[in-house]
């Protein structure tokens, strides 16, 4: 799997370098993504903008990387998804699931905004 990954403070960026997101990479990024959250990420970025297909295997490594996400109280964006790839999700009923923005710039700032209502919260003493 061809990636690459900008580590911020409050998040990290994973780029894949690929054009299929399928059986192939699928287990890949799933252990990147669980690896990573292992690390103490929290929110994670993943710029699709490469990817132009998508399959079953694919769409679980993301389900998988945002239910670890979630869990964990933070943030899991798809970003720059294509034609083929939203079409998919649409299809699997999972653009209610998945949290998906055109750019990784607007994805950085719902991260952002998720951090401030977590502190928020964490001040209200939950």
């Amino acid at each position: 799997m061809k990636y690459t990954i900008d580590k911020q403070d409050k998040y990290s960026v994973i780029r894949l370098h690929e054009e299929k997101l399928d059986s192939e990479i699928a287990p890949k990024l799933k252990s990147e993504l669980i690896t990573l959250h292992a690390e103490g990420i929290k929110n994670i970025i993943l710029d699709l903008t490469e990817i132009k297909y998508t399959d079953s295997s694919g769409l679980s490594a993301l389900l998988v990387g945002n239910r670890v996400l979630q869990e964990a109280g933070g943030l899991f964006v798809l970003t720059s998804l294509s034609e083929h790839s939203t079409k998919l999700i649409k299809i699997s009923q999972l653009d209610s699931v998945l949290n998906i923005l055109p750019t990784v710039e607007e994805a950085i700032d719902a991260v952002f905004m998720q951090e401030i209502e977590n502190d928020l919260k964490g001040e209200g003493g939950e």
